[in-house]
């Protein structure tokens, strides 16, 4: 709501609304790029054309630091909504694939484009109500960045304008105390991890396939025919590029071995690759790729099997 808004923001938000054209919250996304934005009307973040990425900055969460500079806290917790209670299968999704699209940013050292926007209730009921709608939604001219990314605190730092400068730990403490940011249970109740192995590895090969996806290429999941490799990888004109072992590790499931299929794989096909995605079902998740001559090199790897 436009009252949970800090002033500065809010004038900012009123002068691009008033000066620009009025549109919808979809046609405002559409324009900036995103040709699936009706397809995708409740979606906080979106890959435009040019591969870049457009956030929602839900204005009630953006902190003013006291050399003016804006930034919001990212919650990396996934699974719950800023009120604590439990998301809808729906809104775990929507919230990964937000965060999958904020990582790509950050691992890229690229900015993404944003899109202000206020709400008709308050904040913090924006997933728990049916009453939830957009208020007002404008384009931000400024990029934003993701400033940093920290896993263990469940939690990233959104900052508007040139890199170089973080909030400080005060700041970051005052922001916490207004929303957005995981309860600190929360965060650590996330470190028990109740996935069994195969929804792990599905998490893991899921989290493979959006990540190539996301880069323009073919990923094909071929796990079903048992030759070697989970997921095949091409170029846009059907050349093979990659032939990937997926695993895929958590609290709970640590440790991973390779199949006979996938050993035989490594030792004969020159497009293999094993792939190991840690936090597969976290929205923490992230990955590394190894040749088969540093399969011992990756953390959770048992060379028994």
């Amino acid at each position: 709501m436009d009252k949970e808004v800090d002033p500065r923001v809010l004038a900012v938000i009123d002068e691009k609304r008033l000066s620009g054209p009025r549109l919808t919250p979809v046609e405002i996304v559409a324009k900036m790029g995103v040709f699936d934005a009706r397809e995708k009307p409740y979606d906080a973040a979106w890959l435009a054309t040019g591969d870049n990425v457009i956030a929602t900055i839900w204005a009630e969460y953006v902190n003013v630091s006291a050399g003016g500079r804006w930034f919001c806290l990212e919650s990396l917790d996934a699974q719950h909504r800023a009120d604590g209670g439990a998301r809808t299968l729906n809104q775990i999704q929507r919230a990964k694939d937000r965060l999958v699209l904020l990582k790509r940013t950050f691992d890229a050292g690229q900015g993404f484009r944003a899109v202000l926007q206020t709400n008709r209730i308050a904040i913090v009921e924006l997933e728990s109500s049916k009453g939830a709608k957009v208020s007002t939604r404008v384009r931000d001219d400024d990029e934003w960045h993701v400033a940093s990314w920290e896993p263990e605190q469940r939690l990233a730092v959104l900052v508007r304008g040139p890199r170089g400068w973080v909030p400080t730990e005060a700041e970051i403490e005052t922001a916490k105390a207004r929303g957005g940011a995981p309860a600190e249970e929360k965060a650590a109740a996330e470190v028990v991890d109740s996935a069994s192995a195969e929804e792990v590895q599905a998490a893991a090969v899921a989290y493979i396939t959006r990540h190539f996806s996301g880069y323009g290429y073919k990923a094909e999941n071929v796990t079903s025919r048992n030759v070697g490799h989970d997921i095949e990888v091409s170029n846009a004109k059907g050349a093979m590029l990659l032939k990937v072992a997926v695993k895929g590790t958590s609290v709970g499931t640590p440790t991973f071995r390779l199949t006979n299929e996938e050993r035989a794989a490594s030792t004969r096909d020159p497009l293999w690759r094993m792939v190991v995605v840690s936090d597969a079902t976290s929205a923490a998740a992230q990955h590394k790729i190894y040749k088969p001559t540093e399969l011992t090199q990756a953390p959770g790897f048992d060379p028994a099997g």
